[in-house]
């Protein structure tokens, strides 16, 4: 940089346009903000162009490939399926194209100017963009971080073979892998091992923890896992994995030192914040835990700086920073607005899906709660019988005496659609009535979720039960 350069001013800059960047530039150009976004590499970052949308693209695939009996015993005549990945591959670049494209036209069409390159902070209100031989600067009046995260692998895993993958290479694979490791700590790691199953490779799921559920819907998982040909290993810690033709993974579980061998590795990262990145450490933020401290708007320690997503603490989720880049938008166009995680959703694309929210029965009773649960099989419900998707359960977890609602736990077909209705009561802070008054579409899965908060006081209709002997 030379004296005298130019610099140009902006209102608000937000740097990065992943999920969480991008809403917020949307939201603060619809509350009339100028707004200019800066990202290094594709708009919708790395949820658009390598996480959410091609995991989600194949976990779907692998499920419409699972209906093919059901479909052939309903009267659907059809040849031999077979699986091409390199056409699938195919698929999901064009959809990525198209979604990109989306963003890209509705950034436009409310005056979001887009900067490609990478932007530093300079100082507490200066930022430079470098993009390719070219540097400019800038003066804003309010910017917000949104650079998302980076991922971390286990120490003495190398990652530097055609054997050992990460989670992201996992999902553009051309090949089936013949027997197949998958090793991690959250829902990435159940996604990809049932995927495969389900596409016909031998799998091995070795998780650092439990399945991070309600004890009643990790046994159900882990049932359904096995039943689909998924070995399961919990609370396991990685030693070492060899590679030569193959993979040869060593670990330690409650079980001992085990070993497994198999054609392939998939190594799940966990996702932390790189504060050395854009300038950040130039800057005297206050941080907690690695991660970039904030209010419940986005605002940081320093005045107009703001942050959001992967870089602020709390789980690395898109719908995490979606919320938050709106909020922190809102706040800076002189509205309020809160980020609330307590009843955020978790979820897993297998098959069946998981969808949870709310607190576990274990976790209600840590609080000091009197408990009562319910239990609802999805067998019992008519539309999912004659879709032949009865595999799972609904869980409802509920104050005893005020019928509150704590927590909502479900697999089975729907789930994914079904734990919106979930949050929302959880949310209103909903009791039972609030969820049996209402009437659900029939025919419809809807029902069970009904049926599961009747089962409460015993009152599920399609529950067989034994009659009492008459004394």
């Amino acid at each position: 940089m030379v004296v005298g350069e130019m610099v140009e001013k902006r209102d608000l800059m937000v740097i990065g346009g992943g999920p969480g960047g991008y809403h917020a530039a949307l939201r603060a150009a619809q509350l009339g903000q100028q707004v200019t976004l800066i990202e290094q590499g594709e708009v919708g970052g790395a949820c658009l162009n390598e996480g959410c949308i091609p995991s989600k693209i194949l976990t779907h695939f692998a499920s419409e490939f699972r209906k093919q009996g059901h479909l052939q015993k309903m009267g659907m005549v059809m040849g031999e399926a077979s699986i091409d990945l390199a056409r699938l591959k195919s698929f999901r670049e064009e959809k990525i194209k198209v979604l990109r494209a989306g963003v890209e036209g509705l950034l436009r069409s409310r005056g979001v100017e887009v900067i490609k390159g990478t932007a530093s902070f300079l100082s507490e209100n200066r930022i430079g963009i470098e993009s390719g031989h070219q540097f400019s600067l800038f003066d804003f009046k309010q910017a917000i971080v949104a650079i998302g995260g980076k991922m971390v692998y286990p120490s003495g895993i190398t990652l530097e073979s055609p054997f050992v993958l990460t989670e992201r290479e996992a999902l553009a694979m051309t090949e089936i892998p013949e027997e197949l490791i998958v090793s991690g700590h959250d829902y990435v790691a159940i996604e990809i091992a049932a995927v495969y199953a389900a596409l016909g490779s031998t799998v091995t799921l070795l998780m650092e923890g439990r399945l991070p559920f309600d004890q009643s819907i990790e046994r159900e998982m882990k049932r359904l896992l096995k039943k689909q040909k998924v070995s399961v290993a919990t609370e396991v810690t990685l030693l070492s994995a060899s590679h030569d033709g193959g993979v040869e993974v060593d670990y330690e579980s409650p079980a001992g030192t085990k070993q497994v061998n198999g054609t392939h590795l998939v190594v799940c990262g966990k996702s932390g914040a790189d504060l050395s990145r854009a300038g950040l450490d130039r800057l005297q933020l206050e941080c907690v835990e690695g991660k970039i401290k904030v209010d419940g708007e986005g605002r940081t320690s320093i005045p107009g700086v703001w942050a959001i997503g992967d870089v602020t603490p709390g789980p690395g989720l898109a719908i995490k920073a979606i919320k938050e880049g709106k909020v922190a938008a809102e706040a800076i166009c002189g509205k309020t607005g809160e980020v609330d995680l307590e009843w955020l959703p978790a979820i897993v694309h297998m098959d069946p899906p998981v969808a949870c929210a709310g607190w576990t029965e274990e976790e209600a009773k840590e609080r000091g709660y009197d408990v009562v649960c319910s239990e609802y099989p999805f067998r019992a419900n008519g539309f999912a019988a004659l879709k032949e998707e009865t595999d799972g359960m609904i869980k409802i977890v509920s104050e005893k005496g005020t019928s509150l609602i704590l927590g909502i736990h479900m697999i089975g077909s729907g789930a994914v659609e079904l734990i919106s209705a979930g949050v929302l009561g959880l949310e209103m802070a909903a009791r039972a009535e609030d969820f049996t008054f209402p009437l659900y579409p029939h025919p419809s899965t809807n029902e069970a979720l009904m049926e599961a908060v009747e089962e409460l006081t015993g009152q599920a209709v399609h529950l067989q039960r034994r009659k009492k002997a008459v004394r």
